[in-house]
């Protein structure tokens, strides 16, 4: 009998794999580029919701 794997450990691996792909081939500059952008993506987003609710 084999055991299934969670979907949530299937989503989480399946995202890092998205990352690794979108990082491939950068160098240390451009990942932490990257890692700012997003940030600042998810900072901009996370501020709007808080406006949006109260």
């Amino acid at each position: 009998m084999t055991t299934r794997e969670p979907e949530c450990v299937t989503l989480k691996r399946r995202g890092a794999e998205h990352v690794a792909q979108l990082l491939s081939g950068k160098s240390k500059r451009e990942e932490l580029e990257f890692w700012d952008k997003r940030t600042e993506s998810l900072r901009s987003q996370q501020k709007s919701k808080r406006s949006d609710a109260g």
